[in-house]
């Protein structure tokens, strides 16, 4: 049976249906949501089964870093480690269409860590849905960008996640058209910042 498709206001989303989105998030459910980027698929940080669906839908490998979407800079804190070289950086460019990779805290379930570096991806998006979404859960969601097996870019349109993946998932949030171009990718795991990918997010300070 295909996933609800949940429309959602995208500058000003109704808390109502925030909290229905929250809700099978906190009930153990995957749900695919519009970012600054495309769509991710999301679900709550202990879930394990929800790892394993996000693998299964994107076939990833063991070094495919996850991202933690958070809400601000003091819960990004709270599960990344920020040294004083990344802290000012990190600070100025969020929210926005950025991903950093640091090295986990201990609140980060080891399942979603880089295996060899203990290291994820954190980001703080702008997109007004995403951003009330995780605040309404209360804890970063757990998340990787919607490209299908075979795809380079990240699927943007509702019906057409419907189609694809609506068995897959618990939910679909449609809240108008996601940003397309990826983040930019920023890895602050070495001491000095590398640029990992350039993307929508102006990285010429790295440079």
């Amino acid at each position: 049976m295909n996933a609800k498709i949940l429309t959602i206001h995208p500058v000003d989303p109704q808390p109502r249906l925030i909290r229905q989105a929250a809700e099978v998030i906190a009930s153990g459910g995957l749900i695919a949501y519009p970012t600054d980027s495309g769509y991710a698929l999301g679900c709550a940080l202990e879930n394990r089964s929800g790892v394993d669906r996000i693998i299964r839908i994107r076939r990833l490998d063991q070094k495919h870093h996850f991202t933690l979407m958070c809400h601000d800079f003091a819960q990004l804190g709270q599960f990344v480690i920020i040294d004083n070289a990344a802290f000012r950086a990190v600070k100025s460019l969020t929210p926005g269409p950025y991903t950093f990779i640091m090295k986990a805290t201990k609140e980060v379930p080891r399942k979603m860590m880089h295996p060899k570096k203990h290291s994820v991806g954190a980001r703080i998006p702008q997109n007004p849905t995403a951003l009330a979404l995780v605040e309404e859960v209360g804890e970063p969601l757990l998340s990787s960008t919607l490209i299908l097996p075979g795809h380079t870019d990240a699927m943007t349109d509702s019906l057409a996640v419907s189609d694809e993946i609506g068995n897959d998932v618990d939910l679909i949030v449609d809240s108008g058209e996601p940003g397309t171009e990826p983040t930019s990718v920023i890895d602050f795991t070495e001491g000095a910042a590398i640029v990992r990918r350039e993307g929508a997010g102006d990285v010429s300070r790295f440079e």
